[in-house]
C-alpha cells in the first residue's frame, strides 16, 4: 500500500513529559568510512507519551534494529514529548549528536509544518532533517457513530455532527477544519480532548458524534468491536490515493468533493502527510555512512519475522516506506506553487 502511495504523490508533484536515557557520542565518521556501532548505545526518541501507538512503534524498532547494525548496538527508547511534537524535532536538529547515534520518531505534521509555519518560530526546519524510512503509511479517515443517520461525507454538507478533537495543530482538529473549509461540510468541532482515547471515550458517551484524523488501523485496534458491531461507521477516507478495499466498500475520498483544481491541490498537499506515518529521522550533518547504515537496518528490521509477529500481537501496521522515498517527497513538497501552499495555510489556519 505505501509504495502505491509514495508513486502516486511524486506522479502529482506534490506528494512536558521528557525522560531522556542515557547516550554515547559516535566517534566522528568521514562519509566514506563505514560506521562501527559496537560499544555503543543508540537513542530513539519518541514525540508522545510512553505508552500510545507511537511509542509501541519506536519501542518495537529498538527492539529489533540494533541485530542489523555493524557492532550490534545498545538501542534505547526515550519519550520527548510538548509543543505538537516540535519540542524533540528542536532538539534532534540543534542539541542531539549529529552521527546517527539518536533517531526522532517525530510526528508527520511536523515533517511538512515548515510548509506553513515560518521557521523562525519553530527554530528548526523540517525540510532539512534525514529520513531513515517510516514504519508504515497512514489513511487517515472520517468516523460517525451510525445511529447519526450519516453514511457518508457527502451527507455532512447538508446536516449539522459533532466531532471530537485535539487542541491546535492536532490532525482531529485540523481535518474536520479544512473539510468545513474547502469542501463546506458542517462538522460543529468540539476542542480540547487531550488525544485520541478521550475522543472515543466522549462518542462512547454520547457527547460527540464522531472524529476525523484517525487512521482505519487506529480505531481498529482501539475499538475493533465497534467496526465489527457498526456502531461506528467510516465516512470517508482524507487521503490523495486512499483505500482502494474501503473506496470498493462505498467510503468516499474526500478530494472527489473539491470545488476546484486549486482546492483539489491544497487537499492533496495537506494530505500528502500521511505518507510519512512513523517518521523516523535524523538531524542534518549526519554522516552519510551512518545515513545508509541505519536506513538498510531500520528495513531489515521491519522486515524480521520476529518484528513482524511481535507486531501483530500489538495490532500495528508494519507497511515501511524506505528513506530515500520519503527525502524525495519533501523536497518536492517544499517546492510546492505558492498559490497551493497559500490554500492550504488558510484552510489550516486556526480560528480566532
Amino acid at each position: 500500500m505505501a509504495s502505491s502511495h509514495v508513486s502516486a504523490l511524486l506522479r502529482a508533484g506534490l506528494v512536558p513529559f521528557v525522560c531522556l536515557g542515557s547516550f554515547s557520542r559516535l566517534s566522528a565518521q568521514e562519509p566514506n568510512v563505514s560506521p562501527n556501532w559496537g560499544g555503543k548505545n543508540i537513542t530513539i526518541a519518541v514525540a508522545s507519551t510512553p505508552g500510545g501507538g507511537y511509542d509501541s512503534y519506536g519501542r518495537i524498532l529498538a527492539s529489533h534494529i540494533g541485530k542489523y547494525l555493524p557492532g550490534n548496538p545498545t538501542v534505547i527508547t526515550t519519550n520527548m514529548t510538548g509543543a505538537g511534537g516540535n519540542t524533540l524535532a528542536r532538539y534532534i536538529s540543534s542539541v542531539a549528536p549529529k552521527d546517527g547515534s539518536w533517531i526522532a520518531l517525530v510526528l508527520p505534521s511536523t515533517i511538512t509544518g515548515g510548509i506553513y509555519l515560518d521557521k523562525a518560530k519553530l527554530q528548526y526546519d523540517p525540510s532539512k532533517l534525514i529520513h531513515i524510512g517510516s514504519a508504515n503509511s497512514e489513511i487517515d479517515m472520517c468516523f460517525l457513530r451510525s445511529s447519526t443517520g450519516v453514511t457518508r461525507l457527502s451527507d455532512v454538507l447538508s446536516r449539522e455532527v459533532s466531532m471530537g478533537a485535539s487542541a491546535v495543530g492536532g490532525a482531529t482538529r485540523e481535518q474536520p477544519l479544512v473539510l468545513n473549509r474547502l469542501l463546506g461540510t458542517k462538522f460543529k468541532i468540539v476542542s480540547g480532548y487531550p488525544g485520541t482515547r478521550e475522543i472515543l471515550l466522549a462518542i462512547e458517551r454520547d457527547e460527540v458524534s464522531g472524529v476525523c484524523g484517525m487512521s482505519y488501523s487506529s480505531m481498529r485496534l482501539q475499538r475493533g468491536e465497534w467496526l465489527e458491531s457498526g456502531f461506528i461507521r467510516a465516512i470517508s477516507q482524507n487521503h490523495t490515493v486512499g483505500d482502494q478495499a474501503l473506496t470498493s466498500q462505498g467510503v468516499q475520498r474526500a478530494i472527489e468533493l473539491a470545488k476546484s483544481p486549486l482546492d483539489l491541490q491544497a487537499m492533496e498537499l495537506i494530505y500528502s502527510q500521511q505518507t510519512f506515518g512513523r517518521p523516523f529521522v535524523v538531524s542534518a550533518g549526519t554522516p552519510a555512512a551512518s545515513i545508509t547504515s541505519l536506513r538498510g537496518a531500520f528495513i531489515k528490521a521491519l522486515d524480521d519475522s520476529s518484528l513482524q509477529a511481535d507486531a501483530k500481537k500489538m495490532g500495528l501496521d508494519i507497511n515501511p516506506v524506505p528513506g530515500e522515498e520519503l527525502q524525495k517527497i519533501v523536497d518536492k513538497l517544499y517546492t510546492s506553487p505558492s498559490a497551493v501552499i497559500a490554500r492550504a495555510t488558510d484552510a489550516l489556519k486556526s480560528e480566532p
